[in-house]
């Protein structure tokens, strides 16, 4: 769980169809309002049901109010007690059909009253309305605060048919369940299709679905995998049902009766619980979505089934383009029976290319899960609510901010502590059981010197002071005075692996050492910190790594406000920086704002140097480059849901190429609140609050698996994210990363609520 907690929204009411009634409105809307309702941010939620003419329904206590859909003085009368309500939003779901009226006209009645903001979700854009379907759409979008859809084709229509202004339009995908990626055997045993290689349709019954393509393609499918079966699940739609009873399915089963596949094509007429369909969903190998026509914006059973990693073979309407593009799944022609057949069968028979198909589905799917959508919405809800009622609202820069920092809890050290032994911290652990046999480190053992010189330095809680002794201890010992560099790796056994370690190592102890200078808590190891650093600092003219530059100037930073009389130092600082400002220049292209050909890791630790330089030295250039590069990496970081995504390491060697999202690392949020601290400091905007808010929100479960990495109750956290899971080891990086953030966040907290100062370059807000 996210621990974002909303403090204005109190009660939301959803106008559209809802469950019992039988169709994808009444599920969507229903979901959703459990979403919104069991979501961290406390909003109370009720459902005004549209009730379609001849029908009655029994209505769950979520539902507050139903509009009979003919009953025009109804609408009016649902209006007024929306009102008489107190309601902060309404958000509408719309889909012509099923409000009364010439193109479901009736609607207006009921909006054109209302006294709250209202949010309307476009479930269907028609690309050729009717005058009155164009002008009923008209009507309802200039009275929405802002309009959802669910795919970037429903925004193009928007624009391009009817002149909707883009800030006006969001897209919100589709929401999902939040199940656990998993074979399909257990449920085929549970539903009695064990042995069987499953393919299946599930979703109200109608002729525009398609079956007949996918019964006729059934033959080919059996040459090669005999033992596969079609099971088309769900009962037919009411209004089919309504003017031709079962006419259509009973000419479904009667062509698979004269294909002679009767035995490998299931009917099952039923309309199921969100728990029976997710069983369904999980037995199959193969979903088939073979609609007839492209103008379908939105598929809640492809989304569905996308989300819980099924391999997904479907025609090309407008949803499954997007949602299937780039390898996620199988997109063949329109009423293309042999094509879907063939691509079914080879589906079927290479295991290798459907499970890859399914880990691609899954892991690009965990933004849709509906505590993510309810996020999305519940923050769109608050941008629509009137600003004049929210206190709570920071203008920056003329723009309202309603990002609210997490409520960051208590450093909890008992972890930390557990890690460590008379050595000092080791570096990995199994689970939660250190790990001795990878032994210890200076790159840990440096970052745990920074986390205990901060925590013993803000006022937070106290880290024993042998513990603190030991890390600097450590950071002494890996001193090599014969080759002026310290080294990294160390045995359980004490015993050094190498003579020096790495670049990187390098100057991330001297930025430990630069802390420790400034703001250790001892005077003595003040002083010990400052001289290691002077003795080591020279060594890192020679180096080529801009990290270990970055590391460096960000030491630089706390010994120089230390020992400010050296001139080495300020000649290493200037020498260090104006490197990063040159890599920049050559390296970068309107589209690639880096210093490098690639991400990697710890990548908001450069503009963080240049930005913490610029201030200290009063240098604009620096802090300009700073900011902008920090701008831009911060969109490379964040998910299209607006979560933020750490930069992946199986991308750390693609050069200019889009960032891979896996594997996630927590010294990666960590370095992007710190770099937004500096940035603060640079410009006091609530932009850096916001960017920091979503990077320590990750820790929590803001995150593409919507999985929380951290255990608070001990302060452990977990190495990271996978495409499926999370890393359950719980090394040293990780929970001094961890600490880290949660100590800057808190800091962030205090300093940016107290009132503006000038920073000194203010004027250079980039």
């Amino acid at each position: 769980m996210t621990s974002f907690k909303n403090t204005y929204l109190k009660n939301i009411a959803l106008i559209g169809n809802s469950l019992p009634r039988r169709c994808g409105i009444a599920t969507f809307t229903t979901d959703l309002q459990q979403a919104i309702s069991t979501s961290p941010a406390g909003v109370k939620t009720a459902i005004v049901a549209m009730t379609d003419h001849g029908h009655a329904y029994d209505y769950p206590a979520s539902v507050w109010l139903q509009i009979p859909d003919e009953s025009l003085e109804d609408y009016i009368r649902a209006a007024e007690a929306l009102n008489a309500g107190r309601f902060d939003v309404v958000c509408l779901q719309h889909e012509f059909g099923i409000f009364g009226g010439e193109a479901g006209g009736h609607i207006l009645a009921l909006l054109s009253r209302l006294e709250m903001p209202i949010v309307t979700t476009l479930h269907t854009v028609l690309a050729q309305p009717s005058p009155a379907q164009r002008r009923v759409l008209a009507q309802i979008v200039d009275t929405s605060a802002k309009v959802v859809v669910m795919a970037e084709k429903g925004r193009a229509l928007l624009r391009e048919v009817y002149g909707i202004p883009a800030e006006k339009i969001e897209v919100i995908p589709h929401g999902i369940p939040d199940i656990a990626f998993c074979e399909p055997d257990l449920a085929k045993t549970k539903l009695e299709f064990e042995g069987r290689s499953v393919i299946l349709t599930f979703g109200l019954l109608s002729p525009n679905k398609g079956i007949e393509v996918m019964i006729d393609a059934m033959p080919l499918i059996l040459k090669s995998q005999p033992d596969a079966v079609y099971v088309v699940l769900g009962a037919t739609h009411p209004n089919l049902v309504r003017n031709e009873g079962e006419a259509y399915r009973e000419r479904l089963i009667a062509r698979a009766l004269d294909l002679g596949i009767e035995k490998h094509v299931v009917f099952l007429d039923q309309f199921v619980d969100q728990a029976t369909l997710l069983d369904f969903i999980s037995m199959c190998d193969v979903y088939a979505t073979p609609y007839l026509n492209e103008a379908q914006m939105t598929s809640g059973t492809l989304a569905y089934s996308f989300g819980l990693g099924k391999a997904v073979v479907s025609t090309p309407y407008w949803h499954a383009r997007e949602l299937l593009a780039d390898g996620r799944g199988i997109l063949v022609p329109f009423s293309d029976a042999e094509t879907i057949g063939t691509e079914i069968a080879t589906l079927l028979t290479d295991n290798a290319r459907r499970k890859a198909m399914r880990v691609r589905a899954y892991a690009s799917s965990r933004s849709m899960t509906w505590q993510r959508t309810a996020e999305r919405y519940i923050s769109l809800f608050d941008d629509a609510a009137p600003r004049r009622s929210r206190p709570n609202a920071v203008l920056s820069g003329g723009n309202a901010s309603v990002h609210k920092l997490p409520a960051a809890p208590e450093p909890e050290l008992a972890y930390l502590l557990s890690m460590c032994d008379d050595t000092g911290l080791f570096q990995h652990a199994v689970h939660s059981v250190p790990d001795r046999s990878h032994g210890y480190c200076v790159d840990d053992n440096a970052r745990a010197l920074v986390l205990a010189v901060t925590l013993n330095s803000s006022g937070e809680k106290l880290l024993p002071e042998p513990l603190t002794t030991r890390f600097a201890s450590f950071v002494q010992h890996a001193w090599n005075p014969d080759k002026k560099h310290f080294r990294n790796f160390m045995s359980f056994d004490r015993r050094w692996l190498e003579d020096k370690g790495s670049e990187d190592s390098h100057g991330r102890t001297l930025w430990a050492l630069g802390e420790c200078a400034r703001s250790d808590a001892n005077a003595s190891r003040r002083s010990w910190a400052a001289a290691l650093f002077a003795e080591a600092l020279p060594t890192v003219e020679m180096f080529s790594s801009p990290r270990a530059w970055a590391f460096t100037l960000i030491g630089l930073d706390g010994y120089c406000a230390a020992k400010g009389e050296d001139l080495v130092a300020k000649r290493m600082r200037r020498l260090l920086a104006d490197r990063l400002v040159d890599i920049l220049a050559r390296v970068e292209t309107e589209d690639w704002v880096w210093f490098e050909e690639g991400l990697s890791y710890d990548n908001a630790r450069l503009p963080q140097a240049l930005i913490l330089t610029g201030l200290a030295s009063e240098t604009s250039a620096y802090v300009v480059a700073g900011m902008r590069t920090l701008r831009w990496l911060i969109t490379k970081q964040t998910a299209p849901a607006g979560h933020f995504r750490p930069i992946g390491t199986d991308g750390f060697s693609d050069i200019r190429k889009p960032p891979q999202e896996f594997d996630q690392q927590p010294l990666e949020a960590t370095a992007t609140i710190s770099a937004c601290l500096a940035a603060w400091r640079a410009d006091q905007s609530m932009e850096w609050k916001n960017e920091a808010t979503a990077a320590f929100a990750w820790f929590l479960g803001s995150n593409d698996l919507a999985l929380t990495l951290v255990d608070t109750d001990t302060g452990s956290c977990r190495d990271g994210l996978h495409r499926l899971r999370v890393n359950e080891n719980r090394g040293g990086e990780s929970v001094v990363s961890y600490l880290l953030g949660l100590i800057e966040t808190r800091r962030f907290a205090r300093i940016s609520d107290q009132p503006a100062k000038l920073a000194p370059l203010r004027a250079l807000r980039a």
